[in-house]
């Protein structure tokens, strides 16, 4: 047993030496731990078994279809009424000029998410898969939260996995995390009242894993929500990546003030940023990745979270999306290049790894 382990984490430090699964009361201790070297450490172990040194990147960019929503979620800065100047809706036919507009650029995935609109149905959004797959057959298409889903499915009358395999068919091959926020339905009922459910959400990603669409988890953390919260989250999550293995990623979204009615929850500071990480990597065991978005974290901050537990940065970006610079976000104009991002990954002691959206490499430089 190592020293410098104290007394009372030396049962966790074992689990974790011997790739065993810690409890949630385990979970919490870690959270409750005001030593963030120590959390960094037993991350990183954990960390380099699963991805040795790599840290992993992609080339993408993102639509954001329309940020007119349905929903009036309190944390959310991005979604505008029907009417407002600010706001936007585009047709099929504008998402793939922003398509074309990638023509000649290497990138292997677009990311597809936005508002809830209540005119939208599956449909609209099969004809947009087909249209972009039509032009560009190659390109990953990783689309819709389970949020849009719950909705379009819904609407269209079909069964969950009716509607994911109708989506799949045109073209869907994963979909994202967004739309989790915190699973407690207390703490659901006041931040994000109307939107769809915990278990609805939970429901949605195991029917598309069932389906063979892969999916990325989400939590928002930062803001009401407790430790308890958090590590009742990550267990529901565990849990059914134990049942169906779909899960590539989880990713922790920081909690941005400006422009929304939570800001007075403010925002908490980079140790509660690399506590999270840390923890989130000790213990969702059974997921091979987890991710900084760094247009939500920043670029130097992305870059310490590597050392966090953190293999995973996303993507070039190329200043597609406006939801956590709407937020308050440092980085307004979010993008980087290959060499911006291998630079990142280098400076934290890492190897970059460039991958697709399913962690194939693509090259390593």
């Amino acid at each position: 047993m190592k020293d410098f382990i104290p007394r009372e984490f030396r049962t966790i430090y074992g689990k974790i030496i011997n790739d065993e699964r810690i409890t949630s009361t385990e979970g919490l201790m870690l959270y409750n731990s005001n030593n963030p070297g120590l959390l960094g450490y037993l991350a990183d172990i954990v960390r380099k078994r699963k991805n040795d040194d790599h840290a992993f990147f992609n080339r993408n960019f993102h639509v954001e279809p329309t940020n007119i929503c349905i929903h009036n979620c309190e944390f959310c800065s991005y979604r505008k009424a029907a009417g407002s100047k600010e706001a936007w809706n585009y047709s099929a036919g504008e998402i793939l000029d922003i398509v074309r507009r990638f023509d000649d650029k290497p990138v292997t995935e677009v990311h597809i998410v936005g508002g809830v609109h209540p005119d939208h149905n599956i449909d609209y959004y099969c004809r947009i898969l087909q249209m972009i797959k039509n032009h560009r057959p190659g390109l990953h298409i990783k689309a819709f939260s389970a949020i849009e889903l719950d909705y379009i499915i819904n609407k269209s009358g079909l069964s969950i996995r009716e509607g994911l395999l109708k989506l799949k068919e045109c073209g869907l091959n994963s979909i994202p995390g967004g739309g989790a926020e915190i699973f407690d339905e207390k703490v659901r009922a006041i931040i994000c009242k109307d939107k769809s459910s915990s278990a609805m959400w939970l429901k949605i990603h195991e029917e598309a894993h069932m389906a063979g669409i892969p999916s990325n988890a989400t939590i928002l953390y930062g803001h009401m929500e407790t430790y308890e919260h958090r590590i009742d989250h990550m267990e529901r999550l565990r849990k059914l990546q134990d049942r169906t293995a779909g899960f590539n990623s989880f990713i922790p979204l920081k909690f941005r003030k400006e422009n929304n009615k939570m800001r007075r929850f403010g925002e908490v500071n980079i140790i509660e940023d690399m506590k999270n990480y840390a923890v989130s990597r000790i213990f969702l065991d059974n997921f091979p990745h987890i991710k900084a978005y760094w247009p939500a974290l920043g670029k130097e901050t992305t870059q310490l979270a590597l050392s966090f537990g953190v293999d995973d940065v996303d993507g070039t970006i190329d200043d597609t999306t406006k939801i956590y610079s709407m937020a308050g976000a440092k980085d307004q104009n979010p993008s980087m290049t290959t060499e911006d991002i291998c630079q990142l990954i280098r400076g934290a002691g890492f190897k970059p790894v460039e991958r697709d959206t399913l962690y194939k490499v693509v090259k390593e430089w």
